[in-house]
């Protein structure tokens, strides 16, 4: 098969994990080319403004393998973001570049803040966009065409994605593969890289702990961390407020007040979210995995399960979890 295409735009300034972090994610996907051998599914185009070396904000030098002047026929085209997308004379040259090339390119996406040259392009009025949250006011602001959903991962509107920061450039990734070559080419690329978990547009930029861990205050710091880490502990409201050194009424009503969601709720979510991570690495026993959360039992943990993600624990295994290494056998050497 021939390779699909994907361009990713560099210039001065560019984030360079925006950069690296789906060129890595295509480069990982692999998939059997029916004779037994593993062939790559993109092929990955570094383009810069010109054909010099440019930096990234890290200090990282990048060297583009084209300029734009030249660049092949993309099948996908990707627009990090960065501080230097923001200098006019930067914004104004990739903007025309996206405009130009997206009448013969079949998607365009863009990570984090490479929403500044690619709204200026003028392709997302009037479309749901997303992006870094810390720059969801200004962009707003800059394209007021555009329909904002402030917290989501990554949006999909016709051939055009958005997607929030830096990691969620991965996420999204992942979901073009998946959209091309099907999830058992992005799951196997996702494991490639140590991806903890392949997780979809319409969930939150925040995870419950990272939530958690920004907007709690001293007295919760380090709860997260050890609820996390202990999910077959108890965790009732008596049990989580001696640990935070408060009476359970204070305990309830705090952490609904800061969070939104009941501490029930909450270890429930943190509890599901592992226990799909588990069934996505080819956990055989649905029993074994309601037991390693927390779960009481498999019929509570099946009930929570299918409540949260409308789909049952081992309909959800069969269609999303990469089937389990057999080990070699050894060969019996006799003499």
């Amino acid at each position: 098969m021939t390779p699909l295409r994907i361009g990713l735009i560099g210039f001065e300034r560019v984030n360079g994990l925006d950069l690296a972090g789906p060129a890595e994610a295509f480069a990982s996907a692999v998939r059997d080319n029916g004779k037994g051998k593993f062939e790559r599914c993109y092929e990955v185009v570094l383009i810069g403004l010109t054909r010099r070396p440019f930096t990234a904000e890290s200090g990282l030098v990048f060297q583009p393998g084209t300029a734009i002047a030249a660049a092949p026929k993309l099948d996908t085209l990707i627009v990090p973001g960065g501080a230097g997308l923001r200098v006019p004379e930067t914004n104004r040259r990739v903007a025309a570049w996206i405009a130009q090339r997206a009448k013969t390119t079949r998607r365009v996406a863009s990570v984090c803040t490479g929403i500044y040259g690619f709204a200026a392009a003028g392709l997302l009025d009037g479309r749901e966009v997303t992006t870094h949250w810390r720059f969801v006011s200004d962009v707003a602001r800059r394209f007021p065409a555009l329909k904002m959903k402030p917290n989501a991962l990554f949006v999909k509107t016709g051939r055009f994605y958005t997607s929030a920061g830096v990691t969620a450039g991965i996420d999204l990734a992942l979901a073009l593969i998946e959209e091309d070559f099907g999830w058992k080419v992005a799951l196997a690329a996702a494991r490639e890289m140590v991806v903890y978990l392949k997780r979809s547009g319409g969930q939150e930029q925040y995870s419950e702990p990272l939530q958690f861990q920004t907007n709690s205050g001293d007295r919760f710091a380090d709860l997260v961390t050890w609820m996390t880490n202990n999910p077959t502990s108890a965790m009732s409201v008596e049990i989580l407020a001696r640990r935070a050194s408060l009476s359970p009424r204070q305990f309830f009503r705090r952490f609904k007040e800061q969070f939104g969601t009941s501490p029930a709720m909450f270890v429930e979510t943190l509890r599901l979210n592992e226990a799909r991570r588990r069934l996505t690495a080819g956990e055989p026993s649905i029993d074994n995995v309601a037991e390693s959360v927390g779960f009481q039992g498999r019929d509570s943990f099946r009930r929570a399960f299918t409540r949260r993600f409308r789909v049952t624990p081992s309909k959800f295994r069969r269609n999303f979890a990469l089937p389990r290494a057999h080990p070699a056998k050894k060969k019996n050497n006799r003499k």
